[in-house]
């Protein structure tokens, strides 16, 4: 965008990665310094194991899970410390005279549990044929280090995820143990504490399972093509783009945001992420130009919360989905397209009803940068994308389609000076990539406890025949139930916690009630990612009120308006399952 004092300009947020934080801190080499050096070296060696295992093929599963797993629990002890607000927070210890006692104890405790992680990782992968033999002997030795490893993926999740996850899990966990406390369709036989133990630590049924497997090579590969594509400027671009195609339209401020949100959703898979990094310059604009700032807030905040619905690259959950229908990536991509334009379409339609109705000003042209320009700034950027849409067409798992999205977006950045990247950028992308797959990491692999608590306890099979009877066997119902419990969990967790639960527990109901397994798991899908704008807790709405300076549950009703559409489209395609192509 030009630089003119008339113009419109945009200044980019970008995530801030170990790399800009040790360029801060290089001239004091305190402790903090020497942790960020850690984190630092810790994600750019992950991300270039990714990359080396995409190249030449994963080594053995368990063995890669494990390191995949250890190292971004030891990432979370250092960006979620206990007893300090951040990383950035000092480090208090035994002979600082300054320090507080609460401090010191959580210093203690957070070097412990870095302790027991390489524990834990030495144990597993130290001799893994020895170690995958003793499946089912219930060695005391396993059951010990499996208890220490489902205390430290708790303890992981209360730091990157919150303790919402934590109290789910812990339910299905005493269920499992002890069934037979509990009464009505939770009855039943209790697990003995060894075989419990022996399938969360031992099997792919536990947390090693298939939420943690997709999330070590998938998710984490399209999230660092994510995070290179931002670093590069093409959050810039989109921007700029959706101003100067709608700036100049009836409500044009507020439209810009939901294309420009739109389009950055297709390579940003966090609702939140999305608000923060396009609606710092479209909510103060769009209040500008006469909208209400709880509307204003809204409107960024259901359209950066359909990022996760938008292809080719969507929430988390969408990797798991397809693991879950044992069908590629590619599928669930073809699936989303028209539910989502139908989304964007009625956000669209939204604006401009509340633009005629409140006489929301145009932007005038001469502010606006001129199209032509705008694309050739950053056109060539988009030719990622088409690589990566193009090897999921043709067959390409999507380990191997996101490794070379992620080598063309760095070979298309050296065509223009504005997208060209320093080899600090690079590796800062690769950072922040792997920083934002800490939770969506832990999160998994809490998931897999809470299936695996499922799979002993029996408690799916008695869950799905007793959602079906309270339904009375009718479709409607049923569907209501699954959105009201997807709601309701995504209260505290996360769209993809939420989305496996409910896979886990309903979706099975809605399978026998004869909806096509598409749809189903689709429809729990999408009213996990309508938690990011439901009040109570709306956390996409949240963050658009904090930039609007807007009252915030008042804006996560407003948004609930404005996404209407989030809660109608999953029944429109339950019922009418082309819209799923």
């Amino acid at each position: 965008m030009q630089s003119s004092s008339k113009k419109l300009v945009y200044n980019e947020v970008k995530e801030i990665s170990f790399l800009d934080e040790l360029i801060q801190w290089s001239k004091d080499k305190s402790l903090y310094y020497w942790i960020i050096i850690i984190c630092s070296w810790l994600s750019i060696g992950l991300a270039f194991y990714h990359l080396f295992v995409a190249v030449y093929g994963t080594p053995e599963g368990r063995s890669f899970r494990s390191v995949h797993l250890s190292v971004m629990m030891i990432l979370a002890v250092f960006i979620y410390p206990v007893f300090r607000k951040s990383i950035n927070d000092k480090i208090i210890l035994p002979n600082d005279e300054k320090g507080n006692f609460l401090r010191l104890l959580g210093s203690i405790y957070d070097f412990l549990i870095i302790i027991s992680i390489i524990f834990v990782q030495l144990w597993t992968t130290w001799d893994v044929e020895t170690f995958m033999m003793r499946y089912g002997d219930k060695y005391i030795g396993d059951i010990i280090v499996g208890s220490i490893l489902i205390f430290l993926v708790l303890d992981g999740t209360r730091r990157a995820v919150g303790w919402a996850m934590v109290f789910v899990a812990g339910f299905f966990m005493l269920h499992a143990l002890y069934a037979h406390k509990f009464f009505g369709f939770f009855y039943g036989p209790p697990t003995r504490l060894a075989k419990y133990i022996d399938t969360l630590f031992m099997t792919s049924d536990g947390i090693y399972g298939i939420p943690l497997y997709v999330a070590s090579t998938y998710i984490v590969l399209f999230i660092i093509f994510g995070a290179i594509l931002i670093r590069s400027g093409v959050g810039r671009f989109f921007v700029d783009l959706a101003i100067s195609l709608t700036g100049h339209r009836t409500g044009g401020p507020a439209k810009a945001a939901v294309v420009a949100s739109g389009m950055t959703g297709t390579v940003y898979g966090s609702a939140v992420a999305n608000v923060v990094t396009t609606g710092s310059f479209t909510i103060p604009l769009m209040k500008n130009y006469g909208y209400r700032p709880r509307f204003a807030a809204a409107v960024e905040a259901c359209a950066s919360s359909g990022g996760q619905i938008t292809p080719p690259i969507m929430g988390a959950a969408a990797f798991i989905m397809a693991e879950f229908l044992e069908a590629p990536y590619s599928y669930v991509v073809l699936a989303a397209i028209i539910p989502a334009f139908l989304y964007f379409v009625t956000i669209y339609f939204m604006v401009h009803v509340e633009a005629e109705k409140h006489g929301i000003e145009k932007i005038d042209k001469s502010m606006l940068p001129n199209v032509i320009d705008v694309l050739k700034s950053g056109w060539h950027m988009l030719l990622s994308l088409v690589v990566l849409i193009a090897l999921l067409i043709y067959g390409y798992t999507a380990m191997k389609a996101g490794f070379w999205a992620i080598i063309s977006v760095i070979f298309l950045s050296f065509f223009k000076s504005n997208t060209r990247m320093s080899v600090v950028d690079l590796l800062g992308a690769f950072e922040s990539g792997i920083k934002s797959t800490v939770p969506v990491t832990i999160a998994c692999a809490c998931a897999g406890i809470i299936i695996g608590s499922v799979f002993v306890s029996g408690l799916g099979l008695k869950f799905t025949q007793s959602v079906i009877d309270l339904s009375g066997g009718m479709l409607f119902p049923l569907l209501c139930l699954t959105a009201i419990s997807a709601i309701i969990l995504g209260m505290g967790m996360t769209t993809t916690a939420v989305y496996i639960t409910v896979a886990a527990l309903i979706v099975p109901s809605l399978v026998q009630a004869g909806v096509t397994p598409i749809a189903a798991h689709m429809f729990a899908f999408y009213f996990g990612v309508v938690s990011t704008i439901t009040p109570p807790v709306a956390l996409a709405s949240f963050a658009g009120a904090a930039i609007a300076k807007s009252p915030p549950m008042s804006t996560a009703v407003e948004s609930s308006k404005v996404g209407i559409a989030k809660y109608i489209v999953p029944f429109a395609f339950i019922y009418n399952p082309s819209l799923l192509m």
